[in-house]
């Protein structure tokens, strides 16, 4: 017969499935970064809808990352940096304020206990919440927006609120510098006129990704690391960033993008600047082909926190 003390199933059973297995936690206390995920889309695309499963998704493709990296770290850079996963927001995607309101919360308790949070996405639009956030905690706060899209779109009065115009609610609130901020990687069609004009009379900085391969990367990445200098900066990766080819599971793919070895390469390249909150956003695994996006998201994270670790 079984005694009531042999009933605890500690040992016996896996906890929440977490981003590479590091510890699930309420609280960001002692941790140096905290991944966060907040599943919602604003569901207004007109044919893809899914990304709100993308931080389910990247967790789930995390394990195919290994924690040694020999070239680069060949020790657990995770456990060194103490990262853990908070697990989702508790949201409902079709209350918008309210859901960015929680989001907010949510990263700025994680910020404010000294961690760096780290958000899923969910469509492009949490970058707003995120960045109020980590705002609150790092005045003079610079966004690198690394995108296919500028996301700083003109604003509908009706529908103030969209995965297109995340960064001009930012600028117009003040809660970036645009002046030091840049969008990097843009390419591709858009829904209407005027776009990049509207970006650069916020006051943003554009890279296409044009400008970017005439340029070279290396003169690009000296501009960054110029700009931000010892700013505190917020880092954005929309994973449409990425050519199809390597991430056909996003919201609004475009071809001509970064292969994943040269978007890689651009994050390594970022070493040694002041990131204080991330995001990696838009994958969309209703669209995806074998979790190919969100393992390629979850490397993308894995290199960010190796930049973190190395801060």
């Amino acid at each position: 017969m079984t005694q009531s003390g042999d009933l605890d199933l500690t040992g016996l059973c896996t906890g929440p499935t977490t981003f590479m297995g590091v510890p699930f936690a309420t609280s960001a206390q002692s941790a140096g970064a905290a991944i966060l995920g907040c599943p919602f889309d604003c569901g207004t695309h007109p044919s893809r809808i899914g990304a709100r499963e993308g931080p389910r998704s990247i967790r789930e493709q995390s394990p195919l990352v290994r924690r040694f990296q020999s070239e680069l770290a060949d020790y657990d850079a995770l456990e060194k940096l103490n990262v853990v996963d908070c697990g989702d927001v508790r949201l409902t995607p079709s209350r918008m304020e309210e859901a960015f309101g929680t989001i907010e919360e949510t990263a700025y308790r994680i910020a404010a206990s000294g961690a760096v949070p780290v958000g899923f996405g969910g469509d492009g639009s949490v970058s707003l919440p995120l960045v109020r956030a980590a705002a609150r905690v790092h005045p003079d706060l610079a966004v690198l927006h690394v995108d296919s899209h500028t996301d700083a779109y003109p604003v509908d009065p009706d529908h103030p609120y969209d995965a297109a115009t995340q960064f001009t609610h930012a600028a117009r609130e003040q809660r970036v510098s645009p002046i030091k901020s840049f969008h990097v990687g843009l390419r591709g069609s858009t829904t209407r006129p005027g776009v990049y004009p509207y970006g650069r009379e916020l006051g943003y900085n554009l890279i296409t990704m044009q400008d970017f391969w005439k340029r070279g990367p290396d003169h690009v990445v000296a501009e960054l690391r110029e700009a931000y200098a010892d700013r505190p900066l917020y880092l954005s990766w929309d994973m449409d960033v990425f050519d199809p080819s390597c991430a056909p599971g996003v919201c609004t793919p475009a071809w001509g993008g970064f292969s994943a070895r040269e978007g890689i390469e651009l994050l390594r390249a970022l070493d040694g600047l002041n990131i204080v909150a991330a995001d990696v956003n838009t994958v969309s695994p209703s669209h995806d082909l074998n979790g190919m996006t969100a393992f390629l998201a979850a490397t993308v994270t894995y290199e960010i926190l190796l930049l973190l670790e190395r801060a």
